[in-house]
Formats: C-alpha cells, structure tokens, sequence
C-alpha cells in the first residue's frame, strides 16, 4: 500500500534510527512493541552514515543496510530508508525528519524512538527544539537505565527492552561464538558471508 499525501487520513510512522552495526533481534522486538503500543502505520529504519555524537567508524553503510533491509523483509510494516546514508557525512536527526516530512507531507504524524540511554546526551543534539517540533520523542526504557526528570512532551514506553548490544555481538562473531538467538537469520547469513566483524575479514 503506497502512502498518497493528498489523503485526509493521518499516518502514523515511527523512525527508527541507529547504526545497526550490526541489526539485531533487540531493535526488531523494540520496534513490534512501539508499533503496537503507539498504534503506527509503519516503522522506517534509518542506518547513520556517521554518528555524529559517537567516536567511532562504523562498517560500511551498504553492509549495514543490507543487514537491515533483509532482517526486516518479512514484516509488512517495516521499511528500510537510505536517507542518511546517500547524504554521507554526519546524520542529523533534524535534518533527517525535515526530509522525510517533505517526503510524506503535512498528513504524517511522525513518532522519533529512541533509548533511555540516549537522554544523557540530548542536550548535544543539533536543534533539539526543532525535533521536537517535527516529531513526537519516543523514549524506550533501557535495562540498567533510570528516566529521571525527563524534558516535557516525550512519550515514555517501559517495554523491559531486550539486553543486546552491538558490540556484544562483533566480540561474539570475532571469537568465533555463536550469536543465532541475537540476530536475525538472514542478517547472520549476511554477516557470515561477507565476513562480518571476523578477525580474517
């Protein structure tokens, strides 16, 4: 179903941004739950190009995508965007969210999610107000993380998030250990043939 911006009707999408370095099963059970809690049309994934509060070189967007766009091929309401990745250099979220309302139009109510983990930082994010304008602020509680005094507005969802990490899962493949309850099954077929994260890549 193709969304067609002259309708009267209000669509609910939920952008879902991160490195994905590599996708996981925590952000697939992350965005089920917020898609079902918050009552959205959609989820977008965004892969970074470049994070821009994170000091680190992420394996190449293509990969990163391509992990995506295959751990998510099943589920109808899941997409994959490049949107940060074809505009290279740092993604901003600000600048990210102008496009996609560009994109979808003035009938599109936009839900921005996000960690708990995340709040520490917020104050360093390129025009905070402004993403607040553009979007709902979706914050997702993290294990070990505690929400105190958050900022007006958000949308707080307790859904005892899945404790997975990233590069819990790059050490894991690095040492040769399994990680079949971590990752989707297409994406650590992607990880295995292209030889992901391995110490002999």
């Amino acid at each position: 179903m193709f969304f067609d911006p002259s309708s009267n009707m209000i669509t609910r999408i939920g952008i879902l941004g991160g490195t994905f370095d590599p996708v996981h099963n925590g952000h697939l059970y992350v965005a089920e739950k917020v898609l079902a809690r918050l009552c959205l049309d959609k989820i977008i994934f965004i892969p970074t190009y470049l994070p821009p509060h994170k000091n680190i070189i992420p394996t190449p967007a293509r990969h990163r995508y391509n992990m995506v766009r295959l751990a998510i091929a099943n589920h109808k309401k899941f997409e994959v965007s490049q949107v940060e990745i074809k505009r290279k250099g740092k993604s901003y979220s600000v600048e990210t969210l102008y496009r996609l309302k560009k994109k979808y139009g003035r009938r599109t109510e936009m839900f921005f999610i996000t960690g708990s983990d995340s709040l520490p930082d917020l104050y360093k994010w390129k025009r905070l107000r402004k993403i607040l304008e553009l979007a709902k602020f979706v914050v997702v509680k993290r294990p070990g993380f505690v929400i105190k005094n958050p900022p007006q507005g958000l949308i707080i969802i307790d859904i005892k998030a899945k404790d997975i990490s990233a590069s819990r899962i790059r050490k894991r493949v690095s040492q040769g250990r399994v990680i079949s309850r971590l990752v989707p099954v297409k994406a650590r077929g992607y990880i295995k043939q292209h030889k992901l994260y391995s110490k002999n890549a």
